[in-house]
């Protein structure tokens, strides 16, 4: 965990792909752009998306698909704003959050975000733990464990570099869109009674309850602070001239994807329309009952396993881009970072816990409330992230002449109201239930408090930035550096160096004489990793102990005869514990240590020695990597 870095978001990945190289083609440096909206568009089909749209098209057919289109535009509009935040202004949107708002409402609003992707992480837990129960027939108690091992899958796509990840995501939406045009193929839907569902028009209010749902459940909140850090992952010049390029071909990149996002939500609508609205299910709303009653409809098996073939993949890249997500708002709201491992893991399990403890508690059969409970805390999120991403586009002082225009920021706060308004009905009308129930006075007193503090700070983050009390403040992640009173530290006395009897001791060796004076001491350090030895704490006589000690010796007496005061010490138990007691016993004033270069795998297999072992010690650490020249 580290509280300073640099202020730039997604640092490991940030300008790491270069649009302005010379040896590249014209047309292959426009094509760097793209990649960044389609890891935003798997937001926009996720699990969560699924149910409103099965809902939508076994009840009333092919007539929402308008309301499909509809809510595509306003995602575009909105993902095209925080692309231009991320361009422009070099600002993900959490870090313009922090130099706005007060400490104590970013901290707010930060919680509010994870609060978001803890319940995306949970929708693509359900979907994925649905998919593989659906494909392999297992209970969905281990499906939901199971989605804990994409963490190293995340981990291996992440050390592959930007463009393999953006490369692994297209791959899992082409098997979505594949599997569902298979499935539409094989249902066969009129086209003209497609076409017609194009015409906007509400039966009822059972209807429109459905069209607040898909368009309440399609802008997601962390999609927002995605794709405003992922844009500024592309290196390219800043002047006006490539500023507006950048920003064309960004749009371009989002309309591509996010209508590739609407065909998807638009054939499970229509393959729902097709199957069970036409043979009169209308009551269909659930993922599995969807499964379970396609081969009836449809003739084949097959096609229900492409379906919770879809449902797996689309869980899988959506959970890779909350975890990106999430490092976003935690760096740019705390200015902290922590190892994407454990950021993973902490929210994967935040997800992981309420969804085993419901099936435990309750079985299977509460799932798809569960779900529905994910789509309602995210919609309550969604204003705190579009209220401020259109006050910072639209300030002049800080856009200069990419601010947006006058009919973009009317259209951009009216799709503010209508969302906020859809979702805010959206929760009424589940809260109402719950208090039309007798007791739980408690509860309902917590709800209300809730709700107070919730329009409370609705209200302050649209109005505050409006007041202009607190101008812009550049994010200062370093102090301001002092001035330096240089006095070069002293030759050290007592040097220890670790050794493993391999390649690297001669190299490690010579770089510790190098730090020491005719006078310092050398600490030669072996762990002996034997049963025996790591079991009796070195009272062991075994072969392992008794070679290891003369191969120390040895080191020690040709440094000795070299004219260098040198001494061996033997370590037994685990490695990290073994050298930081050595360490911190013997007064040593500097480690030299080797590094072999270990990475993926290697790492969970060899352990992070170094990492671990610089937090247990007081003594500089001096690191040698395998690959340095003498």
């Amino acid at each position: 965990m580290a509280k300073h870095h640099s202020e730039i978001s997604l640092s490991e990945v940030h300008n790491s792909v270069d649009t302005t190289a010379p040896n590249k083609s014209r047309w292959r440096r426009i094509l760097a752009f793209f990649g960044p909206a389609y890891l935003v568009s798997v937001g926009y089909m996720d699990p969560g998306n699924w149910a409103t749209d099965l809902a939508g098209g076994s009840q009333f057919g092919y007539s929402l698909l308008w309301v499909l289109v509809m809510s595509n535009i306003m995602a575009l509009l909105l993902q095209s704003l925080s692309a231009r935040l991320g361009i422009v202004r070099n600002r993900d949107l959490a870090q313009a959050n922090r130099e706005t708002y007060p400490k104590k409402v970013n901290f707010a609003l930060y919680i509010l975000a994870e609060i978001a992707i803890a319940a995306t992480d949970l929708a693509e837990i359900l979907g994925m733990a649905i998919g593989l129960q659906l494909l392999t027939g297992m209970p969905l108690i281990y499906g939901v464990m199971i989605t804990a091992l994409d963490t190293f899958l995340l981990i291996m796509l992440q050390r592959l570099g930007m463009r393999k990840l953006e490369a692994f995501i297209i791959g899992l939406i082409f098997i979505i869109a594949m599997s569902f045009l298979i499935q539409i193929v094989v249902a066969k839907p009129d086209a003209s009674e497609v076409v017609s569902g194009l015409v906007p028009h509400i039966e009822n209010d059972t209807a429109l309850y459905i069209a607040i749902g898909i368009i309440g459940a399609t802008v997601m909140p962390h999609n927002l602070y995605l794709h405003s850090a992922l844009v500024q992952t592309r290196k390219f010049n800043r002047d006006d001239a490539s500023i507006k390029k950048a920003l064309k071909l960004n749009f371009i990149d989002s309309a591509v994807a996010l209508n590739m996002a609407l065909l998807v939500n638009a054939a499970i609508l229509i393959l729902a329309a097709a199957v069970f609205y036409k043979t009169g299910r209308s009551d269909v709303g659930e993922i599995k009952q969807a499964y379970e009653l396609l081969p009836q409809h449809l003739g084949s098996s097959f096609a229900a396993k492409l379906f919770a073939v879809a449902l797996i993949a689309a869980g899988q890249s959506s959970t890779i881009t909350g975890t990106l997500a999430g490092q976003i708002v935690m760096e740019g709201y705390l200015r902290l970072r922590i190892n994407p491992i454990v950021r993973r893991l902490i929210t994967r399990l935040i997800a992981i816990v309420p969804a085993a403890l419901v099936i435990l508690i309750n079985g299977e059969e509460d799932v798809d409330s569960l779900l529905i409970f994910s789509q309602v805390v995210l919609s309550m999120q969604l204003g705190f992230a579009i209220i401020p991403l259109i006050h910072f586009v639209s300030d002049k002082k800080t856009m200069g002449k990419f601010v947006i225009k006058p009919w973009v920021k009317v259209s951009a706060w009216l799709i503010t109201v209508v969302l906020v308004y859809l979702n805010a009905r959206l929760i009424v009308e589940q809260a109402m239930d719950f208090f039309n129930t007798p007791g739980n006075l408690i509860s309902k007193a917590l709800i209300i408090l809730g709700a107070i503090g919730f329009v409370i700070l609705l209200l302050y983050t649209t109005i505050y930035p409006l007041q202009k009390k607190k101008s812009a403040q550049k994010i200062t992640i370093h102090d301001t550096p002092k001035n330096l009173e240089l006095s070069p530290v002293q030759r050290y006395g007592k040097i220890a160096i670790t050794l493993d009897f391999g390649e690297l001791d001669e190299k490690v060796i010579n770089h510790a004489l190098a730090q020491g004076t005719p006078d310092s001491t050398y600490l030669l350090i072996h762990i002996t990793e034997s049963v025996a030895a790591g079991a009796n704490f070195g009272e062991s006589v075994d072969d392992e102990t008794l070679s290891d000690q003369q191969y120390l010796n040895a080191y020690v007496q040709q440094l000795k005869a070299k004219g260098y005061q040198a001494e061996g010490k033997l370590g037994f138990g685990n490695t990290v514990d073994s050298i930081a007691r050595i360490i911190n016993e013997s007064d040593v004033e500097l480690l030299v240590i080797g590094a072999h270069g270990h990475r993926g795998i290697k790492d969970l297999i060899y352990g992070e020695t170094i990492n671990q072992l610089r937090h247990l010690i007081k003594a500089p650490v001096l690191i040698v990597p395998a690959k340095t020249e003498l």
